[in-house]
């Protein structure tokens, strides 16, 4: 009863928190934070174990960065070259030696100077992705420098915490070639991660889709994310660094979107909850007790970190605009300062009185973001952007999406995509049979695995970004389900799509959709005029009687539409047309050739 009752607790606090702060515009992850002090010790009381909930939630983390793995594709790494390696580099170098030295003013040494000012250089990968992304501006300029920057933090914290326990008091002396053979396990480690994602991992999963379980595919691939994570703590290394990992080396795979679908939901409880952990862990005493002290190491942190992003945005950015917007949204401090300060609590390289208020300021930065960022939005930015600059960050932050979703991948469906392809137009292909996505990628074509009617799953595959869905599922059912789940989530998607007999065709446009091409219908016309052609019949005429025909048949399919239920009017309806169109053919032929 104790595991459901505190199950209980956070969820009515979340539904609650999350609803009040989104409806004032404020955000979820500050309605999340907020509902993590009213439970927690500093607040009612209600759930006092937070080292158990803090570690349980960082979950969340691990699978939003295996998500954002799954989107990262080595190919996208290289263009983000310069934003990941560049800009984070110089941002986590020189926010770490400004803070390094603040800390030292304030009489810490070299030692726990440095350990400070590296973790609080670091931001929140969690936050800051969510933020942007509630706003979307996570495809902006600044959200892609924003992005590379976080990025660069997740991988510069791994060697960090390797090397901490020897900057410690406590640390055991290393043994002789302990660190070479750790480079060793962990080089050996990456290389086993790429052999078994091409060896045993995508063979496993193309098995698994084979069965079509939903459930099955959804419990793997929470193994995947989980066990890479496990093995990669075993080694010392981070769960976090882990789970992208995984990501990555199965963005470039048909099921990159299925596995995003299924990993979504769990991943945006479990954020909710590390947020609402933070939120727990907050020591509002220490406020109390000395609050010009917190607040003003907390403006101080925000500052600081303001100031360096806003002189990378400035120079990258491309406007002030988005310099200030990427100064506000990772300003603040991240979720791995949590990490590096309980270890180097551990290991004595910080005292438990400085760990305790270095925890309290990061959190409270965190709280701080959204409002700070909600704000800007809200009063500064209409003021800071005319039209021009407007324009010209509006066109940009559509820059490399998709503005096409192609569901089902089969006869139809390739053909499209051939001819979009040749023209260098990109899009995103969906089919639901593993064994023919494996198939048609043999011969170069991109397509995912996935049942298109998953609105998680258009979803990623952005259809909420795209122009068009073309609807080219063989399965008449399924057509219909995915053109129904596309028009209630995706308004803006025009729709064009294949209807593989009349009934489909009806049922079609009793839901709106108008641009129809019937399966057969011009393969077939094309046939007859070779068939007239062939008796003899001159080629104007061939290609009248074509057109005729055409548009009589049209005219009948949405005159029949009303009466799709009615099978005698129906059939009434379809004689009284053969007449119709003997006449038309008559009456032409009479006609004065010209």
């Amino acid at each position: 009863m104790g595991l459901l009752h505190d199950a209980v607790i956070f969820l009515v606090a979340a539904v609650i928190a999350v609803v009040l702060f989104k409806r004032t515009g404020l955000g979820s992850v500050l309605g999340y934070l907020v509902a993590g002090v009213a439970i927690g010790p500093a607040g009612f009381g209600f759930v006092g174990d937070v080292d158990s909930v803090m570690r349980f939630s960082e979950l969340g983390v691990v699978l939003l960065l295996f998500i954002i793995g799954l989107e990262l594709q080595p190919s996208r790494l290289w263009q983000l070259r310069g934003h990941v390696f560049g800009l984070g580099g110089a941002q986590v170098a020189l926010t770490t030696v400004l803070l390094a030295t603040g800390a030292a003013a304030f009489g810490l040494g070299p030692v726990p100077a440095l350990v400070t000012g590296f973790a609080l250089s670091l931001s929140s990968t969690a936050l800051a992705v969510q933020v942007l992304a509630e706003k979307n501006q996570l495809t902006s300029q600044h959200g892609r420098i924003a992005f590379g920057i976080l990025l660069f933090q997740d991988l510069a914290a791994i060697p960090f915490l390797a090397l901490l326990p020897l900057l410690g008091t406590h640390a055991a002396p290393a043994a002789e070639g302990g660190f070479g053979l750790g480079l060793l396990k962990v080089l050996a480690t990456f290389a086993t991660m790429v052999v078994a994602s091409r060896v045993v991992l995508r063979p496993v999963l193309k098995q698994i889709a084979a069965l079509h379980s939903q459930e099955l595919f959804t419990a793997f691939a929470l193994l995947v994310v989980t066990g890479t994570a496990v093995i990669m703590e075993s080694i010392g290394l981070s769960a976090t660094l882990g789970a992208f990992s995984a990501g990555v080396l199965l963005a470039d795979s048909e099921y990159r979107h299925e596995l995003e679908a299924d990993i979504e939901p769990f991943k945006g409880l479990l954020l909710g909850l590390f947020f609402m952990a933070v939120g727990m862990s907050v020591k509002l005493s220490l406020v109390k007790a000395q609050p010009l002290l917190v607040v003003g190491l907390v403006v101080g942190l925000l500052l600081v970190k303001s100031a360096v992003l806003f002189g990378i945005g400035t120079l990258r950015a491309g406007s002030r605009l988005g310099a200030l917007r990427l100064a506000v949204s990772i300003s603040q401090g991240g979720e791995f300062a949590f990490v590096v300060f309980g270890l180097a609590t551990s290991t004595a390289a910080l005292t438990p009185e400085v760990s305790q208020l270095l925890v309290l300021v990061v959190g409270l930065s965190l709280a701080v973001t959204p409002v700070a960022f909600t704000l800007f939005e809200k009063f500064l930015a209409p003021r800071l952007s005319p039209k021009s600059v407007e324009k010209a960050f509006d066109a940009l932050s559509g820059e490399g999406e998709i503005p096409v979703v192609i569901a089902g991948f089969g006869r139809v469906g390739q053909v499209v995509g051939r001819v979009l392809t040749a023209r260098r137009i990109p899009f995103t292909a969906l089919d639901a049979s593993s064994a023919h996505v494996d198939f048609v990628r043999r011969f170069g074509n991109k397509v995912f695995y996935g049942d298109a009617s998953r609105i998680e799953l258009l979803e990623a595959a952005g259809a909420a970004r795209a122009r068009l869905l073309v609807l080219a599922i063989d399965d008449v059912e399924k057509s219909v389900q995915v053109a129904k789940a596309a028009q209630k989530h995706f308004p803006q998607l025009t729709i064009i799509a294949r209807a593989r007999n009349r009934q489909h065709a009806y049922e079609l446009l009793a839901l709106g959709v108008t641009h129809l091409m019937r399966e057969t219908f011009a393969s077939s016309l094309e046939m007859t005029g070779e068939v007239l052609a062939a008796l003899g019949m001159p080629t104007s005429e061939v290609a009248r009687t074509l057109s005729t025909f055409r548009a009589h048949d049209e005219q009948l399919l949405m005159e029949s539409f009303q009466h799709r239920s009615d099978l005698k009017t129906l059939q009434e309806r379809a004689v009284q047309s053969r007449l119709d169109l003997e006449k038309l053919f008559e009456a032409d032929a009479q006609r004065p050739p010209t």
